[in-house]
């Protein structure tokens, strides 16, 4: 990404037309120019002359999320005039950032982390802390929990506090926002269970509710002898005094209250006691 007027002083003139009619450049906006693979949500922000945020931003710095935005939240001066026709193109957001709250055409990773933790639904905020977790930015994580002040920080030092890096994935961290909205309910990701009948790492684990909750897909079996291989473990773990919950994507993403009914009723929890006003259950 790069405006004509670096381009040209890198080669000449000539050198941008010519990959512009080739195709090897494209033009995004007034003076703005593109490789035509350069991911869409950061071509748009570079077009409006403004910074991938939140969710667009996490994504930038290779963090996986919940859900990929459809338009992408875009950060801008607060002081600055966003055109109309440029509102329909992004999520429209306001910060004052400085040389070292940016990274590239992205917030750095501390803001990213900052504005996610603070600003996002909880389940969604989590994967993201989970992801930076996996992707080493434990250190930025302990700076942004330190450092947080203001409206939301005890939002913020919740989230960083409850994030694990051995969430293997956005759905595993999503179903363990729905968990913590369950009074008396601890999961532990990827813990070994092992004795001489059985041998597993489940999803989320609660040793004390001798509860094992799966986040199950289809494609992670793969074939026959993967699926044959997970009953064998679930028939284990039953024989063993466990109870095991296996929960599909689309109801953790799209049905977490039905997702927390049945969990509260695998552990003698009345479905209908008060969701804790530290983790609201996502809509």
């Amino acid at each position: 990404m790069a405006t004509r007027a670096t381009l040209i002083r890198a080669t000449s003139r000539a050198d941008v037309d010519r990959a512009l009619r080739t195709g090897a450049l494209e033009r995004v906006g007034q003076g703005r120019y593109t490789l035509p693979e350069v991911d869409r949500a950061a071509a748009t922000a570079f077009r409006v002359n403004g910074h991938l945020c939140l969710t667009n931003a996490a994504l930038a710095h290779g963090w996986e999320v919940k859900q990929v935005p459809s338009t992408p939240h875009v950060a801008f001066p607060r002081n600055r005039n966003v055109p109309r026709p440029w509102r329909g193109l992004v999520q429209v957001h306001r910060a004052d950032l400085g040389p070292d709250d940016v990274s590239g055409v992205a917030t750095s990773r501390e803001v990213t982390l900052l504005q996610c933790l603070r600003q996002l639904p909880d389940d969604e905020a989590l994967a993201i802390a989970d992801s930076a977790l996996r992707h080493g930015e434990d250190v930025t994580l302990r700076r942004v929990n330190a450092q947080v002040r203001g409206a939301g920080a005890a939002k913020v030092r919740r989230i960083a506090l409850a994030a694990d890096a051995r969430a293997a994935n956005p759905f595993e961290s999503v179903m363990r926002a729905i968990c913590l909205t369950v009074p008396g309910l601890e999961v532990t990701p990827q813990m070994v269970l092992s004795t001489d009948h059985y041998w597993a790492r489940p999803d989320l684990t609660a040793p004390e509710h001798r509860l094992v909750v799966e986040c199950e897909s289809f494609e992670w079996h793969g074939d026959r002898k993967g699926f044959t291989k997970d009953v064998r473990r679930y028939t284990l773990l039953s024989a063993g005094g466990w109870t095991v919950l296996r929960f599909t994507w689309e109801d953790v993403m799209f049905r977490p209250a039905w997702v927390r009914e049945v969990v509260c009723r695998a552990i003698g929890v009345d479905a209908r006691t008060e969701v804790p006003e530290a983790w609201p259950l996502a809509a």
